[in-house]
């Protein structure tokens, strides 16, 4: 069984960080590995009421953040895999959720705690991207891009997913504190596994709850001191 590993970081554990991206994009667009490793790890297992944790779908999280997009990388563990075979040829896929999804709901402005965006990918790579106001979706046109593999030896499967930030905000600050969280669906047929981050603590499987959500901040970029001169002696 795989060990279960703490978190690397010291924020509370209903706080996210997102590490600065730091050296050159690949050539598909997506931080390096040496990159991802500098960003701190999420981890969660349990269910939407922190019940039932089950370390074969744990979850790990990871974000980047740059001045144009901001960076996700979820390794899902799995016991089994269910994914739709149709999508859009983008790979744009309605009602995804109904198979399995790795999910992260992101709220920029807090002042508005009943409007979000949610963004999900599948195992196979179809996406989907809404905009929640009020309880209602529509579509937002992201140009989201991500990239998806599978690991079956290890039974897990990895995406990375690049958001604009001109589609989560107008003026990006990274002095600002967004509202996040993070899920996980897993199963065929009920009762699916429906795990996430913070829990929303609902009777029923319910993800839209921004009152639970957790905070996203982002970790200031370092600043490099210049190195004095030595002066030599006479």
């Amino acid at each position: 069984m795989r060990k279960r590993f703490a978190p690397s970081s010291k924020a509370p554990r209903n706080t996210a960080l997102a590490a600065p991206l730091k050296g050159i994009l690949d050539a598909a667009g997506f931080p390096s590995a040496s990159a991802w490793r500098n960003a701190k790890l999420i981890l969660f297992d349990a269910d939407w009421q922190a019940k039932n944790a089950d370390p074969h779908c744990q979850t790990e999280v990871r974000l980047l953040w740059g001045s144009e997009f901001l960076y996700l990388k979820f390794v899902a563990r799995y016991r089994l895999i269910t994914v739709f075979d149709d999508a859009d040829s983008n790979g744009r896929r309605n009602k995804l959720w109904d198979r399995d999804v790795a999910e992260v709901f992101l709220q920029p402005d807090p002042a508005q705690p009943r409007r979000y965006k949610e963004f999900e990918v599948s195992p196979n790579g179809f996406w989907i991207d809404l905009e929640i106001v009020n309880g209602g979706l529509q579509h937002i046109k992201s140009s989201l891009q991500r990239r998806v593999s599978i690991d079956k030896s290890k039974k897990s499967w990895t995406a990375e997913l690049a958001i604009p930030m001109k589609s989560l905000t107008q003026h990006f600050d990274p002095a600002s504190v967004w509202r996040v969280n993070f899920f996980r669906v897993e199963g065929p047929t009920e009762p699916r596994f429906y795990s996430s981050w913070q829990p929303t603590n609902t009777p029923q499987p319910n993800f839209h709850v921004p009152e639970r959500f957790g905070f996203l901040k982002f970790e200031p970029v370092p600043v490099i001191k210049p190195q004095k001169k030595k002066t030599s002696k006479p």
